[in-house]
């Protein structure tokens, strides 16, 4: 009947802590698999690998003072029989069950908390995610790539925002991405192309020059787009975004304002770097 009460308590202590981070287990293995399967990568599947180590040894460590508590009955009973053996020598050896059961709960918890460190998704796979797997992205350089906002100030300088690279440099490794934008005259468009080599936008082999589109219109700008049938437009110009919202899967509307959904397939961001969590 002793052993039975000790089993039991056994199983409660294992229920107990698999009720406290059962929870929190749940909630890990629907954030990993909130990404595509094909996304994950080695610290994805090394977090799914823990979760099943972990649940193995918590479970191996809460067997154990129980088999103590066996091979120290086991013990007590030889040592009983043994009339050569003190009575003293017996009570030393003998240590109370519930003494190892904070120590090895704790330790338990401890590689469970180990194993379950969140796992924090990368800028690839947030890209991904957000671009719903979109394979072509046009987007407009001036107040998207660009930090200056008109035609005539790049008459004037063209200044690539530092803050932008690493998602556009996501894009690029993984869709068909064209920059386009209307210029005033052919020295705005060769100061766009230097300032876009000198920041290394062309070094990483997703763009090159030929995929940098310029016309003398906004107009322009929006037969361009028709024309490449993007998955995803990015744009800082409201009118353009409507015109071509019947005809483009997805859009993303660029502006420092709060501005209301024009249709369901329209995104709106202050800059595109927020939008992908990366500022």
């Amino acid at each position: 009947m002793a052993a039975s009460g000790e089993d039991d308590a056994s199983k409660q202590d294992l229920f107990h802590l698999i009720k406290r981070f059962g929870a929190y287990v749940s909630f890990k293995i629907s954030d990993l698999f909130n990404l595509s399967f094909h996304n994950l990568d080695i610290r994805t599947i090394g977090a799914v690998a823990g979760l099943a180590v972990a649940i193995v040894f918590t479970w191996r460590l809460l067997r154990s003072p129980s088999d103590n508590q066996g091979r120290q009955r086991k013990r007590q009973g030889a040592a009983s029989s043994n009339p050569g053996v003190s009575s003293t020598h017996s009570n030393a050896s003998v240590v109370p069950s519930d003494a190892c059961l904070p120590s090895d709960e704790s330790r338990a918890q401890n590689v469970v908390d180990e194993f379950f460190q969140p796992v924090k998704p990368t800028l690839g796979q947030i890209v991904r995610q957000k671009l719903s797997e979109g394979r072509k992205v046009t987007c407009r350089l001036l107040g998207v790539i660009l930090e200056e906002s008109s035609p005539e100030e790049l008459q004037k300088q063209a200044t690539v925002r530092s803050s932008v690279l690493e998602v556009l440099l996501e894009i690029t490794k993984f869709c068909d991405l064209y920059l386009m934008e209307r210029v005033l005259d052919d020295e705005s468009e060769k100061r766009v192309l230097v300032a876009l080599e000198e920041a290394g936008v062309f070094t990483s082999g997703g763009l090159v020059k030929d995929k940098v589109l310029f016309s003398t219109t906004e107009n322009g700008r929006s037969s361009f787009v028709r024309q490449l049938e993007p998955d995803w437009h990015i744009d800082t110009n409201s009118e353009i975004v409507t015109q071509l919202a019947r005809f483009i899967k997805y859009q993303l509307h660029i502006s420092p304002y709060k501005t209301e959904r024009t249709a369901a397939n329209v995104f709106s961001a202050p800059t595109l770097e927020l939008f992908f969590g990366s500022a």
